[in-house]
């Protein structure tokens, strides 16, 4: 087994996939939302304006805001289709071409004949687009919901607007239970930042590419090179036959977690080197490792499985 983010060339870049201006329901212009990103630090971020008629299906061109050390993805959250609860879809898709052909999609309620979620999400990924499922636990998602975006990439495990706006900014469940049912997903942390609270830089991924560069960074997404964080760093995951050996910043837990109720952690004080036995995965496909460092911050690195 191997953790791809770890094992191939190149070095992190920070970016924050999950972003809304005042092209659909956020306050500050496109540009000021990309200056304020790369003041605080970010190497890129994507843009993600609703895909909605009620504010033109917009794709927000950031192009003229890349610059030396910053870049742009291009991407949108799509909506189209009900879920169980009977609310719309949100799907993140990161990576668009600027003539993706919008649904039937006039505002945030669905509507008889829409274009399903599913489908959605499918020629979002066809066209290129690196595809996730958007805040799960915000959006009331059922298993049965996300067994349907079969075209799905990640699943958004952490997003910051839904912690600060109303404390529901989960998705692991979600991810976990496709996981076990045999699915092969990536995981990602997000801001959702609209600007109109405390909602941005607060989560986001380390992506690793050899250059801070838009197609660079799409194929490392799309490959699974990447993990996500609150603000531990992962520096390097070790699988051996018997353990995991992690290193990272100074952290206060390091905890490996597979199928059903397998999970096994090690804690301490400031560790940046630990080692986690593995016999108690012996029958999980797949194990993923969360990290929390003192203050209570996390970071999440992908899924590996027995069979790769």
């Amino acid at each position: 087994m191997s953790s791809l983010a770890f094992d191939r060339p190149g070095r992190f870049w920070r970016g924050n996939l999950h972003t809304h201006s005042n092209l659909s329901d956020g306050c500050l212009e496109p540009a000021e939302v990309c200056r304020r990103y790369r003041a605080e630090g970010y190497d890129f971020i994507a843009l993600t304006d609703h895909f909605i008629g009620q504010y033109g299906y917009p794709i927000a061109d950031t192009r003229a805001f890349r610059g030396e050390g910053f870049t742009t993805l291009l991407g949108a959250e799509l909506h189209s289709g009900a879920m169980e609860n009977g609310e719309l879809w949100h799907i993140l898709a990161v990576g668009l071409p600027e003539d993706f052909e919008p649904p039937n999609a006039p505002h945030f309620k669905p509507i008889d004949g829409q274009e399903s979620g599913a489908a959605l999400a499918r020629r979002a990924r066809d066209a290129g687009a690196f595809v996730a499922i958007a805040h799960p636990e915000w959006s009331g998602l059922t298993t049965e919901d996300a067994r349907t975006i079969e075209a799905a990439h990640a699943v958004e495990v952490y997003n910051h607007g839904c912690a600060t706006g109303c404390d529901r900014p989960h998705g692991f469940y979600t991810l976990d239970q496709m996981l076990s049912e045999g699915r092969q997903m990536t995981l990602c942390a997000t801001d959702d930042a609209h600007f109109t609270e405390p909602d941005h830089f607060g989560g986001w991924v380390m992506v690793k590419a050899e250059e801070n560069d838009p197609d660079a960074l799409l194929r490392a997404l799309t490959d699974g090179a990447y993990y996500a964080s609150t603000g531990p760093e992962i520096r390097a995951i070790h699988w051996e036959e018997n353990a995991v050996v992690v290193e990272t910043s100074a952290v206060a837990s390091v905890i490996v977690q597979g199928r059903g109720s397998a999970a096994v952690g090690a804690h301490g004080a400031s560790m940046t080197r630990t080692s986690v036995p593995l016999e108690r995965f012996a029958a999980s496909p797949w194990m993923r490792v969360s990290v929390i460092d003192a203050a209570g911050r996390r970071a999440w690195a992908n899924p590996v499985y027995r069979s790769a």
